[in-house]
């Protein structure tokens, strides 16, 4: 294995660049945090969607997160592949179309995340906000969210660490991520797909294992805090 990383470690990390595309392991991270950023305020709109009052914005908005979250990754990426092109009436870089899939599913799963969140907060901080003035906008926007999204901090890393192994998936579609990059390394010395896939399961470990640590420590930093101190971190 150690052989293997050696001769193959640059090609496993950044792909053909810079002579070609990026590809590799930083493809991957890229592309993980990307989604994760892009989805985010998707997730928020959405996860306000789903806690308004008002059933004409709450039940379609529900309804579009059920049918995302209850549909395969792997369907929204073929959607994906094959509606972009027909919608924009160009081709759609791989990249872009793997980016639009992510965004999309996990826009509907940090919906959830966020509705939790905010139903999370003590109906008193809402009371407050009134009483202070503010209007049940105002109370949402600088007191509620604000906190709801600060509570959500190890989830939304726990989402993090599913969105990076979701990029494999882009395997499917000819995407140069670190598996795909994998694959081709075996293509190349095809005696040696333990050693090759064993390295590409150690990387994912260490980075999920490693994610998934910082994740466990924000959440004991978090409840460690007494609610006034929380409220006000």
């Amino acid at each position: 294995m150690i052989e293997l990383i050696q001769t193959y470690w640059l090609y496993f990390l950044v792909g053909q660049f810079p002579a070609g595309p990026l590809g590799g392991l930083a493809l991957t991270l890229l592309l993980g945090a990307a989604a994760l950023l892009l989805a985010l305020p998707l997730g928020v709109a959405l996860g306000l969607a789903k806690t308004n009052r008002f059933r004409v914005l709450r039940v379609p908005v529900s309804t579009f997160v059920y049918l995302v979250r209850g549909t395969p990754l792997l369907m929204v990426v073929f959607w994906a592949y094959f509606f972009l092109p027909a919608l924009t009436g160009h081709e759609t870089s791989r990249f872009a179309t793997m980016l639009a899939a992510l965004v999309v599913f996990n826009g509907a799963y940090l919906a959830e995340i966020v509705r939790a969140g905010i139903q999370g907060i003590p109906r008193g901080q809402t009371e407050s906000a009134r009483a202070l003035g503010l209007s049940s906008a105002q109370a949402m926007r600088h007191v509620i969210l604000p906190q709801a999204l600060r509570n959500m901090l190890p989830s939304l890393v726990g989402q993090l660490v599913t969105t990076l192994k979701e990029t494999s998936l882009g395997y499917i579609i000819g995407l140069s991520e670190i598996s795909f990059i994998a694959s081709q390394i075996n293509a190349q010395v095809i005696t040696r797909p333990a050693e090759v896939y064993g390295t590409l399961a150690l990387t994912y470990f260490v980075l999920c294992f490693g994610l998934s640590r910082i994740g466990r420590a924000l959440e004991k930093r978090l409840s460690s805090l007494p609610p006034a101190v929380r409220a006000e971190a």
